[in-house]
């Protein structure tokens, strides 16, 4: 899904009001999540998640207008699509921390065996 996809949805939803204004939010907010992503800063992206959540469920607390259907499906498939960029990201990120914890755990396992090697030769 392209930018340009993505913006005519945007204003498509803020032309109207109510529930299209708080997708439109929802999808602007994963929008910025995954920038966030992008760039690493995890701890915005959490806190985003937490707003985001709430305007979902407000967002869908009431049937969706059948007149907005169509427009709602096309942003859903879109926030979808964000939301498969931002996982991937995630798991990027958690391989990338498994990988870098494994690495710390071997250098202290060395350190501990050069210091038990050190204490045994002295």
């Amino acid at each position: 899904m392209g930018s340009a996809v993505t913006e005519r949805c945007l204003e498509a939803l803020l032309a109207r009001r109510g529930q299209c204004a708080l997708l439109a939010n929802v999808l602007t907010r994963t929008s910025r999540m995954l920038e966030a992503a992008r760039s690493g800063d995890w701890a915005l992206v959490t806190a985003m998640e937490n707003k985001r959540s709430q305007l979902v469920k407000q967002c869908f607390s009431e049937p969706v207008n059948p007149e907005n259907s169509e427009l709602f499906s096309e942003a859903l498939a879109i926030m979808l699509h964000l939301n498969e960029e931002l996982v991937a990201l995630l798991n990027q990120a958690k391989a990338q921390a498994s990988v870098h914890h494994a690495g710390e755990l071997k250098a202290h396992q060395a350190i501990g065996h050069y210091l038990d090697t050190g204490t045994h030769s002295a």
